[in-house]
């Protein structure tokens, strides 16, 4: 019998018509879709699919042992994620090695922030594997604030919110345009490091780009408890006059 073959699809930032046309062939072709998903959720990839999606597709859940904030130590959550996404390529690979192709959906693109790369690490020596590349959550926002992010020979900067706030607060000085993602608890820091620095008249702030449920608002009027981890705060380049 013949291995399947692994394809990791980004399916974009949320709407269902920002997947590719080549991503959306492998979609509909695969016997068995696989995707991250949080316990009891449905999990942002397979909502941007599903209408996309055959009845006699396998769906294939890989349940993550724990979202949002990590727990405290002595939590060991570094080494409950390893085990995961080794549980979870092993779920996978069973499928792969009864001959049956898996499309392994993934928010935004594959290899930009996404978790397809742990499946990618650990199966691609192993299956015959292809990649289809999907509109990132960083253009979707600009696109979304109408507003352009880099004009010419300026410099993007991508950050986590996560960063420590000494960090954050040095790459972000003299910044020519940024994009700081994975907000959510992380946002009264990075606001306060913004504020600091005097970039709060540049910084626009999106939540849930492209899917329902999607908000502009001004930086100082949000409530930190409030931030979901589909969030963004883009600070665009300079206006080029040309």
């Amino acid at each position: 019998m013949n291995e399947g073959r692994l394809f990791g699809l980004g399916v974009g930032p949320g709407d269902p018509e920002l997947i590719t046309l080549k991503a959306l062939r492998y979609l509909r072709a695969a016997p068995v879709v696989a995707y991250y998903v949080g316990k009891d959720k449905r999990g942002n990839a397979l909502t941007s699919a599903r209408p996309h999606l055959r009845p006699d597709q396998i769906l294939l859940p890989l349940v993550y042992p724990v979202t949002g904030k990590k727990p405290a130590p002595p939590y060991d959550y570094e080494g409950a994620m390893r085990a995961f996404y080794d549980e979870a390529a092993e779920q996978v690979a069973g499928h792969l090695e009864a001959g049956r192709d898996v499309a392994a959906l993934c928010e935004g693109d594959p290899f930009f922030y996404g978790s397809f790369m742990y499946l990618h690490d650990r199966l691609a020596d192993r299956f015959a594997t292809e990649v289809v590349p999907g509109v990132c959550s960083v253009v979707a926002s600009a696109s979304v604030l109408r507003t352009p992010l880099v004009y010419r020979d300026q410099r993007l900067q991508v950050l986590a919110g996560t960063l420590p706030e000494e960090r954050l607060t040095e790459l972000l000085s003299g910044v020519e345009a940024a994009a700081i993602m994975k907000l959510g608890s992380n946002f009264e820091k990075v606001r306060r490091v913004i504020v600091k620095l005097g970039l709060q008249a540049r910084a626009l702030y999106v939540e849930r780009a492209t899917m329902d449920g999607e908000r502009i608002r001004p930086l100082a009027e949000i409530a930190p408890e409030s931030v979901p981890y589909f969030s963004m705060i883009l600070i665009p380049g300079e206006r080029w006059r040309g």
